[in-house]
């Protein structure tokens, strides 16, 4: 259902809200909702797909993975 109110073209979170409801209650889901908008849209989640009306969100880094502020 998201993918086709996507495909549809909705490219914000609270467009699939109003078009079928998801991400309309306690709104945990729309990360997952602007990764599926931005996999429609080819993008990958930066400020610039958001910018331009994409509203993409990146994954989340993977169980176990580390992000270290060091560069080295």
């Amino acid at each position: 259902m998201v993918a086709e109110v996507v495909a549809n073209g909705a490219t914000t979170s609270k467009q699939i809200a109003e078009a079928c409801g998801a991400g309309s209650d306690c709104g945990r889901c729309r990360r997952t909702l602007r990764a599926i908008i931005a996999a429609h849209h080819g993008g990958n989640g930066t400020r610039s797909d958001r910018a331009n009306g994409t509203n993409g969100a990146a994954p989340a880094p993977a169980l176990g993975s580390t992000r270290s502020g060091t560069a080295g």
